[in-house]
């Protein structure tokens, strides 16, 4: 009888467990995803036409109120591989 009890409490911790991987799964593809910017995309004056960035090719765009100290973009290496666009513009 101790092998039917064990089988009764197994199933709904397989069922469980099936549960929370499938949950770990969508959430983790959810985060993963790629942004495409399309024809005569501008930010603070500069043109973003047609480039892509994802988590290998990442932008940070700071825009200021006034004149930046550092303006203009430049890539810089990130640590974990990739690259980051970081910008410095001014609004419009």
């Amino acid at each position: 009888m101790k092998s039917l009890d064990l089988a009764v409490v197994g199933r709904p911790l397989a069922a469980l467990m099936l549960a929370i991987v499938v949950l770990a799964g969508a959430l983790g593809s959810a985060t993963t995803g790629e942004v495409r910017l399309g024809k005569n995309v501008r930010i603070g004056g500069h043109d973003f036409s047609n480039q892509t960035f994802d988590s290998k090719h990442r932008a940070r765009i700071y825009l200021y109120n006034g004149k930046p100290g550092k303006e203009g973009c430049v890539w810089r290496k990130d640590g974990h591989g990739g690259r980051v666009k970081v910008c410095h513009l001014q609004r419009k």
